[in-house]
């Protein structure tokens, strides 16, 4: 599978966390988190790699955006 790297509007807590607030696809769609289920570091079992997995809900449907190296991608 292929890893589709996406830009991502994020929040930088004083805590130290990360929550990523929308995508922005490869065509220039811009997608609001609607909720934030999960983070976890996880493997990306479809494209390959190892990271930080956030189990998003973006329109109603469950999406995994990883942050690995700095980059945010989503499994195609």
């Amino acid at each position: 599978m292929e890893k589709i790297f996406v830009e991502v509007v994020a929040e930088h807590c004083l805590n130290g966390t990360t929550r990523p607030v929308s995508i922005k696809w490869e065509d220039g769609r811009v997608f609001t988190i609607d909720r934030l289920l999960d983070v976890r570091m996880a493997p990306s079992l479809k494209g390959g790699g190892q990271g930080i997995r956030y189990t998003c809900r973006i329109y109603g449907k469950e999406v995994y955006l990883f942050s690995e190296e700095n980059k945010w991608y989503i499994e195609k």
